[in-house]
C-alpha cells in the first residue's frame, strides 16, 4: 500500500507577502521581533513615526512571519521563537544597543486596566489627592492606602504599596488610580529579541548603563597607557610621553653632572646662581659682600627633581593633548554611519 504525499499549496498573496517580508529581512543588518500588546492605533502610529529612518517596523501574520524567517535561513529563523501574540518586524542598519536604547526612550506612561498585571510594584505616593472629602478616602482605603480628611481634602498619610509585581489589577485599585491620575505601567515596542551579524541578542544582554560601561572603556584606557609607558613600551598614543620623559631623564642626569649643554647651561647658570646666594645669606657681615649681593635672600635651586618635575609638566599637556585628539576621533566615528562605540552609544 503506497501513501500518498500531500503538498501544501500557498495561495498567491500569501507567497507574495511572505516574499516583501523576506526582503525587508534582507534589506537591514540588525533584524528584530518587538511586542505591540496594548499600544493604541495612534500611538503606534506616532511610534513609526519616530523611528522613521533610522527603524522600520513591518507587520503581518505571524504564520506569515515565520515561514519568511525561515525562507531567508541565515541564523535568522532563531527569532521565529518569539513570533507569538501581537508582534511585528522591525529592522535598522543600527546596532542592537542602538535599537534597544531608542525603543526604550520610546515608551510612554500608561493607565493600567481591571486584569492586566502589575509590571512592577504599584505605590500611591503621600501627599494631598486634591480631592475633597467623600467616599472617595474609603475607597482609598480598601485598596490599602493610608488615607483620611485631613486640611479639607483627601490626603495620603504615608507612601503606600497597594499591589506586588506580578500581581492583578482588581476593578477598584483600577479606579482609583485612574482617578488620582497614576499611570503605573509603559506602553511601547517591546523588543523581545534581534538578530545581528549572526548574534542572536535578548533584552536582558542589551540593557546596559551606558555612562557605566564608557566609564569603564575609559579607565581601561588610562590603564592600558600607564601600562605602557610604565614598561616603556612605544605605541602611536605613547610615543610623545615617552619621549618627552626620557628628554627630561637626560636633562636631570646634565644638570646633576654639570654638563655645558645648551639645553642645560640655562638652568646650571641658575643653580650657581641660588648656591651664591645660598653662601651670602650665611655671611653676617653684609658689607664684607659685592654691593648686588648685599640684601639677597637664598632662591632655591634647579635639581633633578625640578627637571621631573618640568617632564611631569610636559608628559602631563601631552596626555591632555592625546586625550582631545581622542575626542576628536570619537565625534569623527560618530559621524560616519554609526560604526564603533559612537554608534552604540547614539
Amino acid at each position: 500500500m503506497s501513501s500518498v504525499r500531500k503538498t501544501e499549496t500557498i495561495p498567491q498573496w500569501k507567497q507574495e507577502e511572505v516574499d516583501e517580508l523576506v526582503d525587508f529581512i534582507d534589506s537591514y543588518a540588525s533584524v528584530g521581533v518587538v511586542g505591540m500588546a496594548g499600544i493604541p492605533s495612534k500611538q503606534l502610529q506616532s511610534m513609526r513615526r519616530d523611528l522613521h529612518g533610522s527603524a522600520e517596523l513591518r507587520m503581518s501574520r505571524n504564520t506569515l512571519v515565520t515561514r519568511a524567517l525561515e525562507e531567508v535561513n541565515q541564523g535568522v529563523e532563531e527569532l521565529t521563537q518569539y513570533v507569538n501574540g501581537q508582534v511585528a518586524l522591525i529592522g535598522t542598519n543600527d546596532n542592537p544597543f542602538g535599537l534597544f536604547q531608542q525603543l526604550e526612550a520610546s515608551k510612554t506612561p500608561a493607565p493600567i486596566n481591571a486584569g492586566e498585571v502589575a509590571p512592577n510594584d504599584i505605590v500611591i505616593p503621600e501627599g494631598d489627592t486634591g480631592v475633597d472629602p467623600g467616599p472617595f478616602v474609603g475607597e482609598l482605603q480598601t485598596i490599602g492606602a493610608a488615607a483620611r480628611i485631613q486640611e479639607g481634602s483627601i490626603q495620603v498619610t504615608e507612601d503606600s504599596k497597594v499591589l506586588e509585581e506580578g500581581e492583578v489589577v482588581d476593578d477598584d485599585l483600577a479606579n482609583v488610580l485612574t482617578e488620582l491620575g497614576i499611570e503605573p505601567k509603559e506602553v511601547g515596542l517591546d523588543l523581545k529579541g534581534v538578530y545581528s551579524e549572526g548574534v542572536l541578542f535578548e533584552p536582558d544582554e542589551l540593557e546596559i548603563d551606558v555612562e557605566e560601561y564608557r566609564a569603564d572603556i575609559q579607565s581601561a584606557a588610562a590603564a592600558a597607557r600607564n601600562l605602557s609607558i610604565n614598561a616603556e613600551y612605544p605605541t602611536a598614543q605613547t610615543a610623545g610621553s615617552l619621549i618627552a620623559k626620557a628628554a627630561g631623564d637626560a636633562k636631570a642626569v646634565g644638570l646633576f653632572a654639570e654638563i655645558e649643554s645648551p639645553d642645560v647651561v640655562p638652568d646650571l647658570i641658575s643653580k650657581a646662581d641660588a648656591q651664591l646666594r645660598a653662601v651670602a645669606t650665611q655671611v653676617e657681615d653684609e658689607d664684607a659682600l659685592p654691593e648686588e649681593l648685599q640684601g639677597v635672600e637664598a632662591a632655591p635651586a634647579p635639581t633633578e627633581e625640578s627637571a621631573a618635575d618640568e617632564e611631569t609638566e610636559e608628559e602631563q599637556a601631552d596626555e591632555e593633548e592625546a586625550a582631545e585628539e581622542s575626542d576628536d576621533t570619537d565625534e569623527d566615528e560618530d559621524g560616519d554611519g554609526g560604526e564603533g562605540l559612537g554608534e552604540m552609544f547614539g
